[in-house]
């Protein structure tokens, strides 16, 4: 089985997003370089930054995420962000009625079932849970393995938090990776058990 990482850009002061949930300046790092990430053309990335962001994304089994970000992406028009086989959408409602049924999408009720689902979908690829409420809930409920964030030079004061409503202390091991890439710093800590 492949490891579960709570993974997102985050402000120095900790938000993936602003009270609008809008990311402001988070991706600009994404198109300030001189290296193409995917065949998109549009994401530019630094070589440090590309290294590191590639050989991580090409990891990636399945991403889980939350009812908000589905709908705030629109569900990505059914193709899964980055290369993903699958996405996990952790969810009280029920999937739209419109929706693809041929979608690599899978609507699950509560975290510990959101992430048995996506580690049967993933087999020993990468579990990506998306930082935020879903992310937060998932650390709680000690189901991650490794954080992973990019922090942008920008603070935003409010908004959307990395760990989202967690509230107890998680204690994470020494980073094993620090990477500077242009306008971004990119960190890997493993959960300590």
């Amino acid at each position: 089985m492949g490891k579960v990482v709570m993974y997102a850009t985050v402000s120095v002061d900790g938000f993936i997003a602003d009270p609008d949930d809008q990311p402001g300046p988070l991706f600009d790092w994404l198109t300030s370089g001189d290296v193409p990430l995917d065949d998109s053309g549009i994401l530019m990335v630094s070589h440090e930054s590309y290294e590191y962001t590639r050989a991580y994304w090409d990891e990636i089994g399945v991403t889980v995420v939350g009812r908000r970000v589905f709908d705030l992406t629109d569900g990505w028009e059914g193709m899964p962000p980055s290369g993903v086989a699958h996405v996990v959408v952790v969810t009280h409602r029920p999937k739209p009625p419109e929706w693809d049924p041929q979608a690599p999408f899978h609507f699950v009720d509560g975290i510990e079932a959101a992430i048995a689902r996506a580690q049967e979908l993933a087999g020993d690829r990468v579990v990506e849970v998306a930082a935020g409420e879903v992310g937060g809930q998932a650390l709680a409920a000690g189901l991650i393995d490794e954080v992973r964030m990019d922090v942008v030079p920008v603070v935003f004061g409010e908004g959307r938090r990395f760990f989202g409503s967690a509230r107890e202390q998680h204690l994470l091991e020494d980073p094993d990776v620090v990477i500077r890439g242009d306008r971004v710093l990119h960190l890997r800590y493993r959960v300590r058990r």
